[in-house]
């Protein structure tokens, strides 16, 4: 199946330096591994150095190139500032930024404590920003026409009842891409973002729905498609639009999920569960209304 392979040119991506923060799991590590097959060059970083310097092996064992991992938490403008320095004196420059690092839990908010609403909101929301305005401040200083790829969710526009730290979160996130899109064009900063659907990944969604919880809540069942996200999807549409190749798109959010957030969305979607006789018998109402007598 084409889905499952790569869809550009080998060159696509050769010598660029792409930052990728919570790059040493998961879409992280996926889009990682895509982007080192396209010729790039690679900073990937989270708070756990020794899963990061496992993840920078296996990579470069995977797809070749050059991986530097680089501990640091979102969460603090400092560490932020120092992994982005160090990042600059290894490869003298870093062209594209994709935000990535996220957490998220399932729980009814009345029971959550502020400090886990914080949690949530301070990597995805907080993290982002320090690492777009340490990284675009430097893009701007040196006059660098860079790259940032936000990873949002669908529920960043339509809310979710359960995950709304991360709804609240992410809505900021599509926020900040839609506006700085605008105010940084005139310095050359390209602002996209991808809201993907259901893509599992082993650790999140052991996390997120722990036990027999994934069979209970099959995602296919909410997907038109009938099945979740293939990983080289997501770092197909990644990769096009960290590339030169999407040179026009600016302040979109492209959303990868089969049809999941429009069947959740329409009026009358849930009609989809009616059985064929049943809508033999409404048909055979309609006209009998039709054609009285």
């Amino acid at each position: 199946m084409k889905y499952k392979e790569g869809m550009l040119r080998e060159d696509a991506l050769l010598n660029k330096v792409i930052l990728v923060t919570g790059g040493g799991s998961g879409l992280g590590k996926a889009m990682s591994r895509y982007f080192l097959t396209l010729g790039a060059k690679l900073i990937i970083t989270s708070r756990d150095l020794s899963k990061l310097e496992d993840t920078a092996k296996e990579l470069v064992n995977d797809a070749g190139g050059e991986v530097l991992p680089l501990a640091c938490d979102v969460r603090d403008f400092e560490q932020v500032t120092q992994m982005m320095h160090a990042a600059i004196a290894h490869f003298g420059r870093i062209d594209v930024l994709v935000n990535n690092a996220a957490g998220n839990f399932i729980s009814p908010t009345e029971r959550l404590t502020p400090s886990a609403f914080d949690s949530i909101l301070d990597i995805v929301l907080k993290g982002t920003k320090n690492c777009t305005l340490a990284l675009g401040k430097y893009w701007i200083d040196n006059k660098i026409e860079g790259t940032v790829l936000n990873i949002v969710t669908t529920y960043a526009w339509t809310g979710s009842a359960y995950v709304v730290p991360s709804a609240c979160a992410k809505a900021g996130v599509l926020a900040m891409t839609r506006s700085l899109a605008v105010e940084w064009a005139k310095y050359g900063i390209r602002f996209n973002a991808i809201a993907p659907g259901p893509f599992p990944t082993k650790g999140a969604w052991e996390r997120l729905l722990p036990g027999d919880l994934a069979e209970k809540f099959d995602m296919r069942k909410k997907v038109p498609l009938r099945r979740v996200g293939e990983h080289q999807e997501l770092a197909n549409l990644a990769a096009y639009l960290v590339s030169e190749y999407s040179a026009y798109m600016n302040g979109e959010v492209v959303t990868i999920d089969g049809g999941e957030w429009l069947q959740g969305a329409g009026e009358f979607n849930m009609l989809e569960a009616l059985p064929q006789e049943m809508w033999d018998a409404l048909e055979m109402m309609v006209k009998a209304r039709k054609n009285p007598g």
